[in-house]
C-alpha cells in the first residue's frame, strides 16, 4: 500500500482550550443522546460537522451538510483549526483497560492511495447503502475528510510500532481520556528516516479494513467524481495485526417485532442442529460460551426472559456445507455466519432483506453494560430475544478476507474506537 505524510488541520488549543472536548467517536456510534452531550461539551465539537443536528426547515440549500461546511470554513478562518506546517505521520496511542487487564494499542495516521477492493485493500464485512449516501453528501459539501477508516497490516518486524514507541516519549500533540476511560494521545513523526521507514515498510502490505468500510467506500466514489487529485488519497489509521493491543470484541444481536414469536417453539427447533444447555445465570452462560469457544466449538448465549439463560452449541459444523455451499470453509465456520443462517434466517425468518433494513435486529457492541442492558430490554418487553456471541478470532478474520469474502454485518467490534477530529484532511 502506498502511503505518505500530510499536513493535518488540528484543533488549536490556544483557541478551544481542551482539545479532548472537541473530538468525538465515529459518527456511526453517536446516538441522539451522545450527540447532545457532544454539542454541550464544546461549541467547537466535531460532531457539528460529522453528525450535525437536522431541523424541520432543512432543504436542499440549507441542511446539516451545508452547515458542516460553514462550521469548517469558519473554524479555519478563525484559527480554531490550524494546519500543521510540516509533513507528518501521526502516532496515535490508545491506553485502555478491559476485564481488569491493561492494554496499549499503537496506530499511525497517514494518507493512503485509494485502491479498489482486491489484493491490496480487503473489506471484511458487508455494508449498508444508507451510511454511504450520508458520508458522500458530507464530502461533497465540505471537500474534506474527517473520519478515519481503521486498517490492519501485518509486519513481524514491528517497524512502525518501534517508531511509534519512540515518538510516544515526546510531548503529545493531544492527550485526553474519553467517557470509557480510554486515553488517547497523538504524537508527530516528522523525521525523514522514520517517515521513509514506515512508507517503505507499507509498500508491499495488503491491508484489511477493520472499521470504516462506509468511509472507505465513499472515498472511492468521491475520488471518481472529483477533479481534485488529492481526493485520490484517504486519511487512514493503521495498526499492526501482530500488536498485543489489538483487541476484537463481539457484536451481540437483539431480536424484536417478530409476529407470532414463540420462545418455546424456538427452543424446540434449535435442538435439531444444536445442543441446548440451560443455566440459571448470566455468569454461567458466558463461562460456558467461552469454554466452548476455546474448544473450537460454535456456541451462542440466548436469553428469552424469566431469568433463564441458554447456551446453544452446534452439533456438526458440516450442516453449513449444504446451507451455504458457495461460501468457503472459513466463512461457514464463523459463529456469526451460523447464527445468521441457521437461527436468524432459518428459524426466525430474518432474511438478508430484513437484515439490511434492521427492522427486526439490533446490534449491540460488547462494551460497558451491554449484556445487562440487553437482558433488561428482553425483560421489559422491548425485545423478544437476545443472542450473545463469542468474538471473531484474528485468524478467522485473515482467512475469510484472504478468500476474498466478507463476513456478515457487524461481525467484529474493534475496541477501542478510533476517534474523529484528531486530524482533518482538507482537500
Amino acid at each position: 500500500m502506498q502511503i505518505k505524510p500530510f499536513k493535518a488541520f488540528r484543533f488549536n488549543p490556544d483557541a478551544v482550550g481542551n482539545v479532548g472536548d472537541c473530538v468525538a467517536p465515529p459518527y456511526d456510534v453517536i446516538s441522539s443522546d451522545l450527540q447532545q452531550r457532544l454539542y454541550e461539551k464544546s461549541r467547537y465539537n466535531i460532531v457539528r460537522i460529522i453528525k450535525g443536528k437536522t431541523t424541520p426547515s432543512d432543504n436542499g440549500s440549507s441542511n446539516q451538510y451545508t452547515r458542516a461546511a460553514e462550521y469548517l470554513n469558519n473554524w479555519i478562518e478563525k484559527a480554531i483549526l490550524k494546519q500543521d506546517q510540516i509533513e507528518t505521520i501521526y502516532a496515535y496511542v490508545q491506553d485502555f483497560e478491559l476485564a481488569g487487564a491493561e492494554f496499549q494499542r499503537f496506530n499511525f495516521i497517514a494518507l493512503a492511495k485509494l485502491e479498489e477492493f482486491g489484493k491490496t485493500v480487503r473489506p471484511h464485512e458487508q455494508t449498508l447503502k444508507g451510511p454511504m449516501v450520508d458520508r458522500l453528501n458530507l464530502k461533497r459539501a465540505t471537500g474534506a475528510k474527517f473520519g478515519l477508516p481503521f486498517m490492519l497490516y501485518e509486519d513481524e518486524r514491528a517497524i512502525a510500532d518501534k517508531i511509534i514507541e519512540r515518538a510516544a516519549s515526546q510531548k503529545p500533540l493531544i492527550d485526553f481520556s474519553d467517557e470509557n476511560n480510554v486515553r488517547h494521545r497523538l504524537f508527530a513523526i516528522t523525521a525523514d528516516d522514520d517517515i521513509d521507514a514506515i512508507t517503505e515498510m507499507m509498500l508491499d502490505k495488503s491491508c484489511i479494513i477493520a472499521d470504516g468500510h462506509h468511509r472507505y467506500t465513499t472515498a472511492l466514489t468521491y475520488a471518481k467524481e472529483s477533479n481534485n487529485p488529492a481526493a485520490g488519497y484517504q486519511m487512514i489509521a493503521f495498526a499492526n495485526i501482530r500488536h498485543d493491543g489489538l483487541i476484537v470484541l463481539a457484536n451481540h444481536r437483539l431480536v424484536g417485532n417478530l409476529p407470532n414469536f414463540s420462545s418455546e417453539k424456538l427452543l424446540a427447533e434449535l435442538k435439531e442442529n444444536f445442543e441446548v444447555i440451560k443455566t440459571d445465570s448470566k455468569r454461567k452462560m458466558l463461562a460456558q460460551m467461552k469454554a466452548e469457544h476455546n474448544r473450537d466449538k460454535i456456541a451462542f448465549g440466548i436469553y428469552l426472559g424469566n431469568n433463564t439463560f441458554y447456551v446453544a452449541v452446534l452439533k456438526d459444523k458440516k450442516v453449513m456445507d449444504w446451507v451455504v455451499p458457495e461460501k468457503s470453509a472459513a466463512w461457514r465456520s464463523l459463529d456469526v455466519a451460523v447464527l445468521h443462517k441457521l437461527i436468524l434466517e432459518k428459524l426466525l425468518g430474518i432474511d438478508e432483506k430484513k437484515l439490511a433494513s434492521q427492522s427486526n435486529l439490533e446490534y449491540v457492541k460488547d462494551a460497558n453494560n451491554a449484556i445487562d442492558e440487553s437482558i433488561a430490554k428482553v425483560n421489559g418487553g422491548q425485545k423478544q430475544a437476545a443472542f450473545f456471541v463469542n468474538p471473531v478470532k484474528m485468524q478467522q478474520l485473515k482467512t475469510v478476507t484472504d478468500a476474498g469474502e466478507r463476513m456478515p454485518q457487524k461481525s467484529t467490534y474493534f475496541y477501542p474506537k478510533i476517534y474523529t477530529g484528531l486530524t482533518i484532511n482538507k482537500l
